[in-house]
């Protein structure tokens, strides 16, 4: 796992994003992808949609390497997994490298076995996950709110996974700067400031 400043030490970086749809996960690997070009990576983005329109799993894979030739990442090749909410974060965990972190929102979002009866949400999750890896968890939620929308909790996860990964946060600075609308832009740069100096 990286350390503070040798991003452009490594040769490659793989992250899987994953959560529900309109949760901002496409948003995050755009602006994750940005910052790959920014560190002079060969860089792939890969999108899974799922039944994103209707709240269902979003998976996305992002690359960075001195050449990508897939776009995909295996299970166990994850060195960093951003979970929007935690049973997606149960259910991808196996996609984490042995020595990899994964950025956990508390956030639950029933599944919908769950709404129509048909299942139970699991209990205890995050427990379950620290028990055999390096999770780092945080309510994004209640992050994005307080600084003034929920729709940055995309944004307050980028902050930890930018400061876990050792990344210069300017970079991620300026490709928000970039990715994100003006209108939304302030709140948002809040929203990662916040994410970056949270301490799990």
């Amino acid at each position: 796992m990286l350390s503070k400043g040798q991003v452009n030490k490594v040769k490659k970086l793989n992250i899987l994003i994953v959560g529900v749809g309109g949760q901002g996960t496409l948003l995050a690997s755009r602006i994750l992808g940005t910052v790959g070009l920014k560190l002079n990576f060969d860089v792939k983005v890969s999108e899974v949609h799922g039944m994103s329109q209707r709240g269902g799993s979003v998976v996305t894979y992002v690359k960075y390497g001195e050449k990508v030739f897939s776009p995909l990442i295996e299970k166990g090749e994850a060195d960093l997994i951003i979970a929007f909410e935690q049973l997606e974060a149960l259910r991808w965990v196996d996609y984490l490298h042995k020595d990899g972190k994964m950025i956990v929102n508390e956030q639950e979002i029933d599944p919908m076995p769950v709404i129509i009866g048909k299942a139970k949400y699991p209990g205890n999750i995050l427990d379950t996950l620290k028990t055999s890896y390096s999770i780092y968890s945080l309510n994004a939620l209640k992050i994005a709110r307080e600084c003034g929308t929920i729709k940055a909790v995309n944004i307050v996860l980028l902050g930890v996974l930018a400061k876990l990964a050792g990344i210069d946060k300017n970079i991620f600075i300026e490709a928000i700067n970039e990715v994100v609308p003006a209108k939304v832009l302030e709140v948002n740069m809040k929203a990662f400031e916040e994410g970056y100096n949270y301490h799990n």
